[in-house]
């Protein structure tokens, strides 16, 4: 009876208002109670996917009945990499966010502001302690209802930290940011209840919420090929369903927020709302449309594909033309949320297992980048316009590298884990195209391929403006960051190269799981 799971998503939470409290008395050494924290739990998550294929803890709560916590080969790769990136960033935040909260302390007159603007690291150091478990919480659930408690849980420290301790206009911006998702989550909500309500009154079962009842034993999947399930619902119900989620995933045209968020947000909470946060929309799709709703996943699949299509391009096309470091890599993560939209429309289980991977490949390479970009503004005195920068190799070298192997990972450069995710979702795109005979599909493949070149596009050329050419005059004083900062790089590096020499890591646990989901 270890609760590693139930540990691993609660101490944070419990020791949230400790952590608090401590900054207050230790404000500049908090950050490392926060990192020894998300480095315990992060140990107890990579555990249970040690000791069992599928570990699965079950709890039982009135409100909903029956929750559980689960790490499986879908699960485990999002909390692994979850926890592994808040590690790394709380550990990177302690000199981040000294130099933030110096920054705004020095902005202020009134001393009694700037009292005020000094304590604020027990704040930061609490609030992204909610914010990871309860992204934690949200990939491990087994419930619906519990799934939507920490869908929203990760949502709230997640505007908090943007309007306490973001840049710019970050009160109006934390705000479209809170709005946009939340509206996402109610559309999620209401199909949640859709389906347990389905479940029950087509199964003739109690109503429950929990994902394997209804997946197995209620109404969803077994009386929808009986045909006592109105299938026109079911598609209203997915129809709803993938707008709230691609909202989260932040797909072309339900965007707009994310630009804006992650330009403004301290650059930690980028780190994490860009590779791990906006992901979970599809870990979202994959665990409640593709397994409890499959043939309205089947009514939905080509136009997702096509979403992910223009999702890809437009935000490649978008990351090109930006001068702004961090509105670049903004765009660049819309851009790669097309790809993993893309795998996700696959209906072959490669391909949506190389939507799971790209997940990882996408959370290591762009969290190494946002990173960089931090790194940066710190040591250049809050300069993020490309076009004032030059050169910066000589003079951050170790930072260099980690931005190089983060730039080639998001391209797809073998031997880096994004090779193994791109290659996985194309091949599985063009298969299941194949295996149905949809020409269609093997047209959109063919596009999606050919677009994949502007990654390559952006990526270089922003690595060439930023560390090569001429040093500018105003950066010649420029040197490396703490080993508080490199160290994280270098570690995100070294996983980026781990899993693009052995992938094998993952996909002993996700193809069997898709596999049995999908079919071979």
């Amino acid at each position: 009876m270890l609760y590693l799971l139930l540990q691993s998503v609660f101490i944070p939470i419990i020791l949230a208002p400790l952590v608090y409290l401590l900054g207050k008395k230790m404000p500049n050494r908090v950050g490392w109670v926060t990192s020894v924290i998300l480095g315990y739990c992060t140990l107890l998550v990579l555990y249970s996917g040690y000791l069992k294929v599928d570990y699965i803890e079950t709890y039982f709560w009135q409100p909903i009945g029956i929750f559980g916590l689960r790490t499986d080969g879908l699960s485990l790769p999002f909390a692994s990499i979850i926890y592994i990136l808040s590690t790394a960033l709380a550990i990177y935040s302690i000199p981040y966010m000294r130099h933030r909260i110096d920054e705004e302390v020095h902005s202020l007159n009134d001393s009694a502001k700037r009292e005020a603007a000094a304590s604020k690291h027990g704040l930061y150091n609490a609030l992204f302690l909610i914010y990871a478990a309860g992204m934690l919480g949200t990939v491990l659930a087994t419930n619906l209802i519990q799934f939507y408690i920490f869908f929203e849980l990760m949502l709230i420290p997640s505007y908090f930290l943007i309007a306490e301790f973001g840049y710019g206009d970050r009160a109006k911006i934390s705000l479209m940011y809170f709005l946009w998702t939340h509206v996402g989550a109610l559309l999620v909500l209401a199909g949640i209840l859709a389906t347990g309500f389905l479940s029950a009154s087509y199964g003739n079962t109690p109503l429950s919420f929990d994902m394997i009842s209804v997946t197995t034993d209620g109404a969803i999947v077994n009386n929808i090929s009986s045909g006592s399930v109105p299938l026109e619902i079911i598609r209203v119900v997915t129809v709803v369903m993938t707008i709230g989620l691609f909202v989260k995933l932040a797909a072309f045209g339900l965007h707009i927020w994310l630009p804006y968020a992650h330009a403004e947000a301290p650059t930690p909470i980028s780190a994490l709302l860009s590779p791990a946060m906006i992901g979970i929309g599809a870990y979202a799709f994959i665990r409640i449309i593709l397994y409890i709703l499959p043939s309205g996943y089947e009514y939905v699949v080509l136009g997702v594909s096509v979403w992910g299509l223009i999702t890809m391009i437009y935000g490649g096309m978008m990351a090109l033309v930006q001068d702004d470091v961090k509105r670049l890599l903004a765009y660049s993560s819309v851009s790669q949320m097309g790809y993993i939209i893309f795998g996700i429309a696959a209906a072959y289980y490669i391909g949506v297992s190389g939507s799971i991977f790209q997940y990882v490949s996408h959370g290591t390479g762009k969290a190494i980048l946002f990173m960089s970009a931090g790194a940066i503004i710190m040591q250049t005195g809050g300069i993020r316009s490309i076009s004032q920068m030059g050169g910066l190799s000589k003079k951050m070298p170790l930072t260099a590298i980690a931005a190089l192997i983060g730039f080639l990972a998001i391209i797809g450069v073998p031997p880096l884990n994004g090779f193994h995710s791109e290659w996985m979702i194309f091949f599985g795109s063009f298969a299941g195209a194949l295996q149905e005979g949809n020409t269609t599909k093997l047209i959109i493949t063919g596009i999606a391929l050919a677009g994949t070149p502007l990654t390559a596009g952006y990526a270089l050329w922003t690595m060439r403006r930023i560390f090569f050419g001429q040093l500018p005059d105003h950066l010649k004083n420029v040197k490396e960051p703490p080993m508080t900062i490199i160290v994280p790089l270098l570690f995100l590096a070294f996983v980026t190269l781990l899993l693009g020499i052995y992938p094998a890591l993952l996909t002993e646990r996700i193809f069997p799981v898709m596999e049995s989901v999908l079919g071979s």
